[in-house]
């Protein structure tokens, strides 16, 4: 098998996924099942409202509820913040169909329909930078966060503690690959092809990129022009 591809555009399996028949978790009535509706009907998170904790992506977690139901679903992807109403959000971005089915069942449970996923539409490549670049608020965060809840008496908040350390690594290994392969496709609307360069996630990496692009088109303007040869990009 090869290699996934470097940015997987999760939007159609979201699309495709109406009318789908799910279990319900948590349920009173053991092997509950909901019929997914349209996802524009229960993800209706506002971008204005997003958690800053959300990672880039077209999934995110605006005013969600309070219930803590994520994570019974969803729990490589959803977490939850430590603020007065604990919001979910996402903080991994789903990669195969059996993910977002996932992230789609946990949204679907939130009585406030507070997910949304046209973070397509909002995110750029300048705010992934700028949020790439204050990861260690984030950071920070988790910390604090994981020392509050691992000395908790409730269990459900000490489980929060292993998504906060999957979120850590997940910062500190995979993340930026990641960034890179949605920076080209918020860039170029398509996945980059196995032989094309991905865009550096810091600003720096972006300026230096840009420098030598600029730099080449210089050179190759300096060359005389000759029968059958033009000028290229």
């Amino acid at each position: 098998m090869g290699e996934a591809p470097a940015y997987w555009d999760p939007l159609p399996v979201v699309q495709e996924s109406t009318g789908l028949t799910v279990p319900v978790e948590g349920s009173t009535s053991p092997g509950s099942t909901i019929v997914l509706p349209s996802a524009q009907e229960y993800m209706c998170g506002r971008w204005v409202d997003q958690n800053w904790r959300n990672v880039p992506g077209p999934f995110y977690g605006a005013l969600t509820d309070n219930c803590w139901t994520g994570r019974l679903i969803a729990p490589a992807h959803i977490l939850y913040d430590d603020e007065d109403h604990s919001r979910e959000f996402v903080f991994r971005q789903p990669r195969t169909e059996a993910e977002v089915r996932r992230v789609l069942r946990a949204a679907v449970t939130d009585p406030y329909g507070g997910y949304a996923f046209d973070g397509d539409a909002h995110w750029t490549t300048e705010t992934v930078r700028t949020w790439w670049g204050d990861r260690g608020r984030l950071l920070e965060w988790i910390s604090q966060a994981t020392t509050c809840w691992t000395s908790s008496d409730r269990e459900d908040e000490r489980e929060v503690v292993v998504g906060l350390r999957a979120y850590k690594l997940y910062i500190e290994t995979d993340l930026a690959d990641h960034l890179r392969g949605y920076l080209f496709w918020l860039d170029q609307r398509r996945s980059p092809l196995a032989n094309e360069t991905l865009p550096d996630v810091t600003r720096r990496g972006a300026k230096r990129t840009t420098a030598l692009r600029r730099g080449h088109i210089a050179i190759r303007a300096s060359v005389p022009q000759e029968k059958g040869w033009r000028l290229t990009r």
